[in-house]
């Protein structure tokens, strides 16, 4: 690598000059309720399409991949994304039914991170689900698929610019 671009990544600029403030000594016991609530604080910052994630799987022999794709619910059975059976990641998750989500608001210099086992939910919510994206025409898809990650831990991170970061994390106590 070249040192003119290592000197061009280490000069972009990272975050605004206005981070909000977090205190891990009131967050909620629960996980959810934290994140509903910087979720809302997101919206209400501007973030285009908060929920938005990064989800990585690793396939059976621990081969990593990631992806975007958007968090549809959180409720007792976990996180719920959703995608075919076939695809890549429906693949990896039927191999490895391990996953991680990374929520990333750069204009509130935060992130979350969940991660757990996953589960296929039921093919009655799986349906629900195809039939409410947008452009769903009424026909079936057998192959979409409702997953949930039942969260093992998750990690809330807030920057700050004394690069002191905030971590606070749940886990598993948190979900028993």
């Amino acid at each position: 690598m070249s040192e003119s671009f290592r000197q061009m990544l280490r000069a972009l600029p990272d975050f605004p000059d206005e981070l909000p403030d977090f205190d891990p000594a009131t967050a909620p016991a629960d996980p959810a309720e934290l994140f509903r609530l910087w979720l809302d604080e997101a919206l209400h910052a501007g973030v285009p399409q908060p929920n938005a994630c990064s989800l990585a799987t690793a396939d059976e022999h621990g081969r990593p991949s990631s992806r975007m794709l958007i968090l549809k619910g959180i409720d007792d059975d976990g996180w719920h994304f959703a995608t075919s059976r076939a695809s890549r990641k429906g693949q990896e998750l039927s191999a490895n039914p391990h996953a991680a989500l990374n929520f990333f608001w750069q204009q509130q210099g935060r992130q979350v991170r969940v991660a757990g086992s996953v589960v296929e939910l039921s093919p009655e919510a799986s349906a629900s689900d195809w039939h409410a994206r947008p452009g769903a025409d009424g026909s079936a898809n057998p192959n979409w698929q409702l997953y949930a990650v039942r969260p093992r831990e998750i990690e809330f991170w807030q920057a700050r610019h004394d690069r002191r970061h905030i971590r606070h994390r749940y886990g598993q106590a948190a979900f028993s």
